[in-house]
């Protein structure tokens, strides 16, 4: 397989760019929180002679795949399998304590909605499966059989923001009544049957439930809001971070967190600010930076991406 060619890295010079500064000197180390298929990495192994990067991913076959791709780095490169809320953990077994850059890109992968039989994409008939560790216990097809009206309402709504939620929901139960749900096809011709031909022509009506599984049975938005505060402890001073979400949940959680490691904590009326209430953090970009329009056409998957950074300005005593 060429790897190449089923993986290009989103916002790539951008992130280089941005964490450049941090990880050109001997000895620095850089974590790429979600490999994937190792497109990011190999391009920093390459631009910066000296350093380490440690890569985390749950998804064993992108880590076989990265594996292969980053050999020739060597030692510089430490493939760890694990989910990326547990990078203090990952770091210690691999003996830092600390970092110079950090690199987050999230959601899915290519492979992963590339693989028809991994069953993310509602496009191809797959099983329900939807793990991005396939040693985890939970699937789509558990969530869609087991989970109450209410839960699979409250997930499609708060992890797809689909408006048919409550509708779709109801659909599933009463299928499942009868025939259990197995396969994407199924589940794609219940969810169109159930859309009114009005809300059909405003896109598919199985993007945002595909979503709101895959984040389910992943546990997606929980590993972020633990990642981004452990991210932040494992930066060294003066280390940066690079973060690209694809859609509006992951990034209102991203935006949250550096926003409060880079507000000052000092209480209402103090006079003084003291240091240990300075921020942790400075932000480098002004808000979310999106993908150049000449990137997006050569990389449609580019097209939602949102770019936020900081840099460590306080470690917490």
């Amino acid at each position: 397989m060429e790897i190449s060619r089923i993986h290009t890295p989103v916002m790539l010079e951008r992130s280089i760019d941005l964490l450049g500064p941090a990880i050109g000197e001997p000895g620095a180390v850089l974590v790429d929180g979600t490999l994937g298929l190792g497109g990011h990495a190999e391009a920093f192994l390459a631009r910066f002679p000296d350093l380490t990067l440690v890569g985390l991913d749950r998804d064993l076959e992108a880590l076989a795949l990265a594996g292969e791709r980053l050999a020739p780095f060597g030692e510089r490169a430490k493939l760890v399998h694990c989910r990326y809320d547990e990078i203090q953990d990952a770091l210690r077994g691999q003996g830092y304590q600390a970092v110079q850059g950090i690199l987050l890109d999230l959601g899915v992968s290519s492979m992963q909605l590339d693989r028809a039989e991994r069953g993310f994409a509602y496009s191809k008939d797959a099983p329900l499966d939807m793990r991005m560790d396939g040693t985890a216990d939970l699937t789509a097809e558990q969530i869609l059989a087991e989970y109450s009206e209410a839960d699979l309402r409250r997930i499609f709504w708060e992890y797809g923001e689909e408006r048919l939620a409550a509708r779709f929901a109801r659909r599933i139960v009463e299928r499942r009544a009868d025939h259990p749900l197995v396969r994407s096809a199924e589940l794609v011709d219940l969810l169109s049957k159930a859309t009114p031909a009005a809300l059909a022509r405003q896109g598919h009506p199985a993007k945002r439930v595909f979503q709101a599984l895959r984040i389910e049975v992943n546990q997606e938005l929980a590993s972020l809001e633990a990642v981004v505060p452990a991210a932040i402890a494992s930066l060294a001073l003066g280390g940066r971070m690079v973060v690209l979400s694809y859609q509006s949940l992951e990034d209102r959680i991203v935006k949250r967190a550096l926003a409060a490691a880079t507000t000052s904590s000092t209480p209402p009326g103090l006079p003084v600010e003291l240091p240990e209430h300075q921020a942790q953090l400075r932000l480098l970009v002004r808000g979310a930076e999106l993908a150049t329009d000449d990137e997006k056409a050569a990389n449609p998957r580019s097209t939602p991406v949102r770019l936020r950074a900081a840099e460590r300005v306080r470690v917490a005593s």
